[in-house]
């Protein structure tokens, strides 16, 4: 039967085939082709249109976990120039090591300091240039410097440092990143105290900073007191007011009258004490600054052929030096002047010492050209003050 439909004509078999339709079978058809066109017509009614650059990816309820981004190296938030060491210290059989802070050599070994760089400073115990000790020496080689100290004694101990000069043309400065210090101790049973070059030394008190009285001593595990002379009695050391440094000595944070008098230090180290030498301490009255200058004539009206003396007087600290200048009427005609300068120190009667410098400038027969303003400068390390006089021809 299959075969006998297939070859028979098309047309023929839907005139054969609509005839037998049941009418109710029909009526299904078309009420089920109305209801999907319904649907369809409503889905697409309900569908807007995207608006351009919509996105077109449908939102889903997958989770996702999110990606911590890798932290960068946290950057130093200090600006400072981080300091580099460029000192090492050359050992026994070639070896080297870099230097502690402190070091404990015994009198008599010897000494090699080297330091990175093709251009180094040094710094030592001041005595090796102030008697030119042959002992030490300093060689620049093409990429470090060398110290070299033969023979080493308990004059010796001290700070040891060095740097790395940056130079443009013959202009150095020091580069303070590139740096390298050690202290060294020269143990000696004999010299418990680092050796001084006098008896007796001067310290001044002064109120505006701290005063040191540089009993160092040779070993640092040596036990160091302080004591005054009169009465005779050890001085307290509380920690506050009076600290013991053992690269410095006794160090007087707040210096007061009550401190000054004639004092030495005292230290044991498995066998008899030594004493220091003695110090005496001076308490400054005048406090730091420019020099406290004041002027005076011998007279400011002269007569021809007079003798006249200006005096230009400084009350300073008595480890502050000063220097004086003169300007004059008669300097630009080269006018024959003396001029003399002293200091001496002075005790206010209080136990406060001050320094006065004097300079005194004196024209001998006096004449038309020496009339006119006399002016002394008078300078130090924190400023200069300038006054004058005016001496007239009469």
């Amino acid at each position: 039967r299959g075969l006998f439909l297939a070859n028979f004509p098309r047309r023929r078999l839907s005139s054969l085939a609509l005839p037998a339709m049941k009418p109710w079978l029909l009526l299904s058809l078309l009420l089920l082709h109305q209801t999907l066109q319904n649907a369809v017509g409503q889905h697409a009614k309900n569908k807007r249109p995207k608006e351009p650059g919509e996105n077109r990816i449908k939102p889903t309820n997958k989770k996702v976990k999110p990606k911590i981004p890798k932290l960068k190296e946290r950057e130093s938030t200090d600006s400072s120039p981080k300091i580099y060491s460029i000192m090492t210290q050359v050992m026994d059989k070639g070896r080297f090591q870099k230097p502690a802070a402190t070091l404990s050599l015994s009198a008599g070994q010897s000494l090699e300091l080297r330091c990175k760089g093709n251009k180094i400073g040094w710094s030592y115990p001041s005595y090796h240039d102030t008697f030119k000790d042959s002992r030490l020496s300093v060689k620049q080689h093409d990429r470090y410097s060398q110290l070299i100290l033969a023979n080493s004694t308990a004059a010796d101990t001290g700070e040891y440092s060095c740097w790395l000069l940056l130079c443009k043309g013959y202009n150095c400065k020091k580069d303070e990143s590139r740096t390298g210090s050690t202290y060294i101790f020269f143990a000696d049973k004999g010299d418990l105290f680092v050796p001084s070059p006098s008896y007796f030394e001067v310290v001044y008190l002064n109120p505006d900073k701290p005063a040191v009285v540089p009993c160092r001593v040779t070993n640092p595990s040596a036990k160091v007191t302080l004591h005054q002379e009169f009465p005779a009695e050890e001085v307290k050391v509380d920690g506050v007011d009076i600290i013991y440094d053992v690269k410095k000595g006794f160090v007087y944070q707040h210096p007061k009258p009550e401190h000054k008098g004639v004092v030495y230090c005292r230290a044991e180290s498995r066998g008899a004490p030594q004493i220091s030498i003695k110090y005496q301490l001076l308490y400054v009255e005048v406090p730091s600054g420019p020099p406290s200058t004041t002027i005076k004539a011998s007279s400011n009206n002269a007569s021809g052929g007079d003798d006249i003396s200006i005096l230009c007087t400084v009350l300073g600290e008595p480890d502050v030096e000063v220097e004086f200048n003169w300007i004059y009427p008669g300097q630009e005609y080269e006018r024959p002047v003396i001029i003399q300068d002293t200091w001496r120190l002075i005790d206010r009667g209080i136990g406060h010492t001050t320094r006065i410098s004097e300079s005194v400038i004196t024209v001998e027969d006096f004449e038309t050209i020496d009339a006119g303003n006399y002016v002394c400068i008078a300078q130090n390390l924190r400023g200069q003050t300038t006054v004058a006089t005016h001496v007239e021809l009469i």
